[in-house]
Parts: C-alpha cells; structure tokens; sequence
C-alpha cells in the first residue's frame, strides 16, 4: 500500500519498526519515551541528539537557534508576527495560495500587512514574478510560503532579499531540498509532511531576531524566551520521532540524495499527465511542485470512481485539498520511487478502460 496523503504523511518502515521497538523500554532505561520526564538525561540525549542531526542536515550557520516547539504552522502564522512585528508594525508577504492566504490573515491581527505580490487572479497557478514584487525596506519582515499544497505550486529559486528578513512556512518542502538557511531570517514547518507525526513545529531563526517580540507574545510561544532555555514542556515522542527521521535521512545520503529522488518521482509523474490527454494540470509549467502534484481528469465527474479505484489498489489518500479538489499525490520523501510507478500504472490502466465524452463526441462529429 502507498499513503499519498499529504499530511499526516506515510513515514519510512524502518523508523516504524524502531519505534515499535523503543515503544515499551527506550535503549533498556526501562520505561518508553512517552514516560519520560522531559528534564531526564535520557531525554536530553534524545533531544541532543535530534538537534544535531537536524545542525548537520542544513548545514545550521552558528548564528541560528532551533527550536522544538508546539502549535502546528497554522498557529505560527500569528507567532511569526507576534515574534517580529514587536519593533516595525509592518511585514510584507507574498501571497501564492490557500496557506500563504490564511498565514496573511493571521498577521493582519497584529499589524499592517502589504500583500506585495500575488498570483490569484490566474487563480494561483504560479510564483509572482520577482521583479513585480513592491517590497517595503522598512517592513519587519518579507514572508513566503515556499510550497503550496493545497494548488502545486512552489519556490524553485528562493529571492535573494538584502533590505528586510526573510522568512519562510517551509512546511511541505523542508528537507526535501537542500535550501541555504543563511538566505533567511527564520523559517518554520510543522512535523507532519516529512519530518515525523503531528504535535511538533520546527522553528529555525537567526540570533539578531530573537528579541523583536511583542510584550502580548506568551512566554511559551517566545522564541527569544524558548531559545535561552525551557519554558514549557515538549512534545518529548513528536521530537523522538523526528530525531528518527533526521538520523534515517543522514543514512540514505542526506538532503542531496532525496532531492535528486523527489525531483525524478515528479518528473515522471508529471511526464506521464503531459502524455494522457486524459488527465490535466493547470500549474505553470515552471512553479510546478515537486512535492504535491495537483491534477485533474479531464472529465471531473470520474474522479470520486478514480478515487475508490485507486484505494482498491492500494493507492490511497489522493483526493484533492477541499478548496481545489481533483486529485493530489504528495511524493514526500517517505514515498519509495516505486509508488509513483505504480500510480502511473493504474493511471495509466484507468486512461485505458474509459474514454472520456468528449472524445467520444469528437468522434461521432468527425
């Protein structure tokens, strides 16, 4: 079976199967990781541990802090502000979809946000264009969203900016690319898509910004406060399965080796739709995700069959985010090469066993 969702996200049999392990008794301490205090040293070399591996996968400059945190990106959307926007009361962001949308929602609370550029007139099928962005040299912050699940579309190039931080929801394409943290200000992403279970958000930021918070800013959700030292407890099992994770991905090659992979799932999938008049997608060519490939049937009535087909074979989790509907496969990095030959395979079964209407009109006319 293969678990297109995307998020909660498959993860890898082996990080399963150590789990399944440590479940009862982590490393012979005698008790599972949900049980232990999270100031134990036990724990603390779990989170060590972690920390480091995640230091060596982006290459951490040493002016950066990761922290372990809780509230899901969704909640970060106003954290960010309330983290930033306590000295400049205005942040600049570039809207691309149905998340960067909902991340300037949230910021309008608390400050004034300039949408400085943005792709929903063509209905959010590609990246604003650089050069049309109006950035404000004097906002707190320019804000993007890297990879939008919701429509396909991501950040191939990431901006160079000088005059304001940049920061970045990196939520569904963290750790499938190797990005250069130094570009950015801070970056943020939730667990779920490829880094472990949900409960954990990762926050990497740079020193210079740790004290621009709000005085309105609980002390949980400080990042300033969190990065000198404890506040509140962690989600201690969320952290122990990233570290899991981390240390999987070093093993399989690091960053380099499942970019290299998740750039050729995607080009296959997305040569076999340009190949099936069958199926369809609307994303630019050039701003096309290769994360989560958004498409269509050509006849959308199909696809609730496509679908319950699909699930029949194995293939499940792939209908569409609920603003967009059609159909969605995620290609995180959990998701083998040989998933998406497979989804080809039945797609291209499916193309095969039904002609669409207007093929059959076409040629009943001719």
């Amino acid at each position: 079976m293969y678990n297109f969702s995307a998020g909660p996200a498959q993860l890898p049999n082996e990080v399963l199967i150590k789990a399944q392990h440590d479940l009862l008794d982590w490393q012979g301490c005698g008790i599972s990781v949900m049980e232990m205090p999270f100031s134990s040293d036990e724990y603390k070399q779990i989170s060590d541990c972690a920390y480091n591996d995640l230091s060596k996968l982006i290459n951490l400059p040493d002016n950066y802090r990761i922290l372990f945190l809780q509230g899901g990106a969704y909640a970060h959307f106003s954290l960010i502000a309330m983290n930033l926007m306590g000295h400049k009361a205005t942040a600049d962001y570039v809207q691309t979809g149905h998340w960067s949308t909902r991340a300037i929602n949230e910021a309008k609370r608390y400050g004034q946000v300039n949408i400085i550029a943005s792709s929903e007139q063509s209905g959010f099928n590609q990246i604003p264009p650089y050069h049309q962005w109006k950035l404000d040299p004097d906002a707190a912050y320019c804000h993007i969203t890297t990879n939008e699940t919701a429509n396909g579309v991501q950040f191939h190039k990431i901006p160079d900016i000088q005059t304001v931080p940049l920061v970045a929801d990196v939520t569904s394409d963290f750790l499938t690319r190797q990005l250069d943290i130094s570009q950015f200000g801070l970056i943020y992403a939730s667990a779920q898509k490829n880094i472990g279970p949900t409960g954990l958000t990762i926050v990497i930021i740079r020193d210079d910004l740790l004290n621009q918070a709000m005085e309105i800013v609980p002390a949980v959700f400080n990042y300033g406060r969190q990065a000198q030292s404890r506040v509140n407890t962690p989600p201690t099992y969320s952290v122990y399965i990233a570290g899991l994770m981390f240390s999987w991905l070093l093993e399989q090659g690091g960053i380099q080796h499942f970019e290299l992979q998740n750039r050729d799932k995607a080009k296959k999938l997305y040569d076999f739709i340009d190949s099936d008049e069958f199926y369809h997608y609307t994303v630019d060519v050039a701003d096309r995700s290769i994360v989560n490939v958004c498409f269509e049937l050509n006849d959308p009535e199909m696809t609730e069959d496509f679908i319950t087909e699909a699930n029949h074979n194995g293939l499940i989790n792939l209908r569409g985010h609920g603003v967009r509907g059609g159909i969605r496969a995620s290609l995180y990095n959990s998701m083998p090469v040989e998933g998406v030959d497979t989804l080809i395979d039945f797609m291209q079964d499916y193309s095969a066993n039904y002609s669409l209407p207007t093929l059959q009109n076409t040629v009943s006319h001719s």
